[in-house]
């Protein structure tokens, strides 16, 4: 019975997707992919910041809205600190939850690089190199490594029409492009008093 409840709850949401329309920004070109890459980016300016003040609040906002509160590993640190070429690179793993109800707990280690470079007064962030691993034991062993390239794309998670995404991956495109999202809206309202020195590109 035990058996039958856990399975009953690890498919809720994948009958979610199944059964719900899906918001078109998470179908085609939904995923943004580079010659077979897949990249986010995001693109603003903030004119009337000095740059030292830019650097700063950049500089921490990775800091500790990215990387502190994510999985404190080995994996997860700011690899480049531009202060010499203003290109901050940052490699995360944080835990994404699909669904956390009574004895279930579905989630997936998300794994990324971040990617802020100042050029003058412009900043370019762009998140890459994804991958997932998924179904881990409480060790964190025998789980299953994902790429998004392989698992995410327009190709591996839309069906033929169009209009539908296969539940399975579509849980983690769904929950990768909110994330995505997230991570540069939160940027930019770091940029003080809601946002009003800077403009979007």
């Amino acid at each position: 019975m035990k058996k039958l409840l856990l399975a009953f709850l690890l498919i809720l949401p994948l009958l979610a997707i199944a059964k719900n329309p899906v918001s078109a920004k998470y179908l085609k070109g939904g995923v943004p992919e580079e010659n077979g890459v897949i990249v986010f980016h995001k693109s603003f300016s903030v004119p009337n910041m000095s740059g030292d003040k830019i650097y700063s609040t950049l500089y921490n906002y990775i800091n500790k809205a990215v990387i502190e509160p994510a999985i404190h590993e080995k994996r997860t640190r700011i690899l480049s600190d531009g202060k010499e070429d203003g290109l901050i690179v940052a490699r995360v793993e944080e835990y994404m939850t699909f669904s956390h109800v009574f004895l279930n707990l579905d989630r997936t280690r998300f794994i990324y690089q971040l990617q802020a470079k100042i050029e003058d007064k412009r900043i370019n962030l762009s998140i890459s190199q994804i991958s997932y691993y998924y179904n881990e034991d409480r060790e964190g062993n025998g789980g299953i490594t994902y790429k998004a390239e392989e698992w995410i794309s327009d190709a591996e998670t839309i069906n033929k029409k169009g209009t539908k995404l296969y539940p399975r991956s579509g849980k983690f495109r769904i929950k990768t492009i909110d994330r995505v999202e997230e991570i540069f809206e939160n940027c930019m309202n770091s940029f003080e008093e809601g946002r009003k020195n800077v403009v979007e590109e």
